[in-house]
């Protein structure tokens, strides 16, 4: 714990910024107090809309357009940003504060090789020479533990896994010994052993160099793992802050406890054993990269499925859980015929999709709909949403009068307006847009749908809402519903069956009350005990 002498690195007081006319609120934030000590972590936690980015945004002189500051300070170790010119705000950015950003590859130039990208903040703010540059870049990769920095160093951020590309931005944001890191979301989309070593990485950094941290997270796992204060904002104002005790054990404000209740537990509920009819069977099924060629000899061939068997009946859950890399995607691709598997026998509905013609194909694809984690990118930005749920339905033959009908009342269905349908994807809320990806898929009238990572962007609040709604959809219309997921906590609470992958192979599967309760192969073991805040939030959940 930290010493009350500890020296204060960021001061936010009294920050309010207001928001453009026609919002949906005069303020993003609204008088905004939060102080940050050298040697603390400070998570910021709340849902989408809250003002947490906007709060680190602001912090680091990057509020974007039409968004402006109106009231109160900003002080970086006393000096006030919100004053400061934007040369001396460039000159501060790397120096004394520094951002990691939520996904790491659109953060990173792909075009240019990793070594130089840290090297390029050390070139704009030291007079190092070249081969000072290099060896500090060495220095910094291997502080981060990624592996073989002099090979590594050269690479391309395409070269590299996930969370070796955030470890490379932790890198670079820490190259010069800033005072002050934020780091906005920086785990969302990693599984949860890379997500460990991600965390434990901040939390070492920090401690080995006494660095304060600003952290935005939803996940109240990451809360309990790292966290020495917490800060709770709702609809841009701090509603709570205090110790990670006070927060967790002891919340004040209705809001937070509805945030903490919104976590999914560990501990699955109990579950009936399905008795429909087997919509989804899947035998020794494989994908394979590359290949070897008479002109050149080997090439490189990588398993990304070897010999999958799975199956899923009406009115049951099956999940795929397991790290990045691991195939999970790829199976459910293969499934959905989006990609062409290499070997093995798919049925759907008793139908051998290897044996169908392109017409018998298309008429099978119907009855597999996908919903993918990102729902803005899955909606046609620039149609009204009921254009995109209604295009399916009309291409197989049904009049645009009766996909209307359809789809209005599968608005309803998912907890929506029926008269939305002219609405744009932008006007609709991150879980709404989600719902309505749902309500797309379920106007194919699918025997199967698969969720591919469906929640894994999405607030705890919102995330439980769509997950209560995924039940509720699968057991009204009887489908069969595969689901893929890094989360060991969503896949306790809706899967009634739980596949593990590494490696491209499941290497155990089993009903997930009895999975979860004794995992048998040292892999899920692993995944459990890799699950960020795993002891201290079942200490919550009991409490």
């Amino acid at each position: 714990m930290l010493s009350p002498a500890s020296r204060t690195v960021l001061d936010v007081r009294n920050m309010t910024v207001k928001l453009p006319p026609g919002a949906d609120r005069p303020h993003a934030v609204e008088d905004i107090n939060i102080t940050v000590k050298a040697g603390e972590i400070v998570c910021v936690v709340g849902e989408s809309g809250s003002g947490k980015s906007v709060t680190s945004f602001n912090v680091m002189g990057l509020l974007p357009r039409g968004l402006k500051t109106t009231q109160g300070e900003i002080l970086l170790e006393g000096e006030d940003i919100l004053k400061a010119s934007k040369e001396r705000l460039r000159d501060l950015r790397g120096t004394r504060m520094a951002m990691i950003f939520q996904e790491p590859m659109t953060a990173l130039n792909p075009v240019m090789r990793v070594g130089e990208q840290i090297a390029e903040v050390l070139q704009i703010h030291t007079d190092m020479s070249r081969a000072d540059r290099r060896k500090r870049v060495l220095e910094m990769l291997n502080l981060v533990h990624l592996p073989d920095p002099e090979r590594l160093i050269d690479a391309y951020p395409h070269q590299v896994s996930g969370g070796q590309r955030q470890r490379i931005m932790i890198a670079a944001a820490l190259s010069l010994d800033p005072a002050l890191l934020i780091a906005d979301e920086p785990t969302t989309a990693l599984d949860v052993t890379t997500q460990a070593r991600i965390l434990k990485l901040v939390r070492e950094m920090q401690e080995r160099r006494g660095t304060g941290v600003l952290f935005i997270t939803h996940d109240f796992g990451v809360v309990a793992e790292i966290a020495d204060r917490v800060v709770v904002m709702q609809k841009g104002r701090v509603v709570e802050q205090g110790t990670r005790d006070e927060i967790l054990r002891r919340p004040r404000e209705p809001y937070t406890k509805m945030l903490i209740a919104a976590v999914p537990s560990l501990k699955p509920p109990p579950a009936t054993k399905a008795t429909g009819a087997v919509m989804l069977s899947a035998h020794d099924l494989s994908k394979t990269y590359g290949k070897k060629t008479f002109l050149f000899g080997r090439g490189r061939v990588v398993h990304a499925v070897k010999s999958v068997n799975i199956e899923v009946r009406r009115g049951e859950t099956l999940g795929i859980v397991g790290e990045s890399g691991s195939g999970k995607s790829t199976v459910a691709r293969c499934i959905s015929r989006l990609i062409e598997p290499t070997g093995g026998k798919i049925e759907i509905a008793g139908q051998d999709m290897s044996k169908l013609t392109a017409s018998g194909l298309r008429d099978l694809r119907r009855s597999v709909q996908v919903v993918f984690q990102d729902p803005y990118r899955s909606l046609n930005p620039r149609r009204p949403i009921g254009a995109s749920i209604i295009e399916g339905p009309v291409n197989f033959g049904l009049s645009k009068a009766e996909a209307v009908k359809r789809a209005r009342k599968l608005m309803v269905d998912v907890g929506l307006s029926a008269d939305a349908l002219d609405r744009y994807p932008h006007q609709f809320s991150g879980g709404q847009r989600q719902r309505i990806c749902i309500a797309r898929a379920l106007a194919m009238e699918p025997v199967l749908l698969i969720g591919d990572e469906p929640v894994s962007a999405l607030d705890v609040s919102v995330q439980a809402q769509v997950l209560e709604l995924l039940a509720e959809v699968k057991k009204k219309f009887d489908l069969a519903l595969l689901f893929i997921t890094h989360d060991l906590r969503v896949a306790a609470q809706i899967c009634d069956r739980v596949a593990v992958m590494k490696q491209g192979e499941i290497v155990e599967q089993g009903p997930t009350e009895a999975l979860f309760a004794n995992p048998q192969h040292p892999y899920t073991r692993e995944l459990f005990e890799a699950a960020p805040g795993r002891s201290y939030m079942e200490t919550v959940d009991a409490a």
